[in-house]
């Protein structure tokens, strides 16, 4: 006890160096893309400053930016042409992901990860993550399995490294695994969005992707945020059902979840750092009531002080410039 015991000797200069605990780098971070076939030059997105939707001609270069900045993954999100009510702009050879895909791997080959968001909202005209029953109005889970196994087999066949369902419906890991498996992608990993949350800090991605839904919510398929122990069941589902890496979404208001993922499974474990948490950073920022880059490091280290291993986010160019 004090006086013969006193903390902050470990806390001058290059002390605290020594024993901090986390780190952060450029190698825990994925950069999300978003991919529009409906322009020609990069729009930026008005609640999210500093982010743009990419033309397809535009998706390399950005691709090798975010390589060069010493980040080794990019996770694609896709904006089609068509909608229609079964998505079917989603798993075609030639759909917007599947050719930023092949852009990308052709200017970069191994250099940078490729990991693709699987789910139908962006291709939806109702906006849902799934197909649906419209005298009902509600989202059939196992037909859109079948939908969830073609688009991850027509990423993983324009060049997909890993893809990522994101749609919370009930049995898709294990959907995919095999749609995947059967058609010679068994080396393919699964990176299953297996805790996501009902948030409100989605918004402005919705804008991003253009993936508002026209009617109800997602709260049938999305989890509850009162709920901490349901996130363990969903997550104990997907390590069943084949999934290799786990995420939760959003990051930090369910660290607590990120933290029992990881501690209860011991499996790299990834946190989603959505588009809510970065616009009210960069908000806040913008009016000098914060320090931008502060408030970056700070989220992010804490992030990965509860168990990420990884972590999806807007601000990973930005945190790669600040940490060189």
């Amino acid at each position: 006890m004090f006086p013969e015991v006193r903390l902050r000797r470990l806390r001058k200069g290059k002390i605290r160096d020594l024993v901090r605990e986390t780190t952060l780098s450029a190698d825990d971070l994925v950069m999300p893309i978003f991919v529009n076939e409906n322009i020609d030059s990069p729009v930026e997105i008005s609640s999210m400053p500093g982010i743009y939707n990419l033309p397809l001609s535009g998706v390399a270069k950005e691709a090798k930016e975010i390589a060069d900045l010493g980040i080794p993954a990019v996770i694609l999100f896709g904006v089609p042409s068509y909608k229609d009510a079964e998505g079917s702009s989603s798993c075609g050879e030639d759909d917007v992901v599947q050719e930023a895909v092949r852009r990308i791997k052709a200017e970069l080959g191994d250099r940078l990860v490729v990991i693709t968001d699987i789910c139908m909202c962006e291709f939806t005209s109702h906006g849902h993550c799934g197909i649906v029953d419209f005298e009902t109005k509600e989202i059939l889970n196992d037909p859109t399995l079948e939908v969830l196994g073609k688009i991850a087999v027509s990423h993983a066949k324009a060049g997909a490294d890993m893809v990522a369902p994101s749609g919370m419906m009930d049995g898709m890991v294990a959907a995919i695994r095999e749609a995947l498996d059967l058609s010679g992608y068994e080396n393919i990993p699964i990176m299953s969005y297996a805790a996501k949350y009902h948030s409100c800090f989605y918004g402005p991605f919705r804008e991003a992707a253009e993936s508002g839904y026209s009617f109800g919510d997602r709260s049938t398929y999305q989890m509850d945020p009162a709920n901490g122990d349901e996130a363990i069941r969903e997550v104990t589902l997907d390590v069943a059902e084949g999934a290799d890496i786990l995420m939760v979404k959003p990051a930090l208001p369910y660290l607590d979840i990120i933290y029992r993922v990881k501690s209860e499974f011991g499996m790299p474990t990834a946190a989603y750092n959505v588009s809510g948490e970065y616009s009210m950073i960069k908000a806040a920022a913008a009016r000098g009531w914060i320090d931008e880059k502060k408030a970056i490091y700070e989220s992010l280290i804490s992030i990965k002080r509860a168990g990420a291993d990884f972590i999806i986010t807007y601000f990973a160019k930005d945190a790669a410039r600040m940490l060189k």
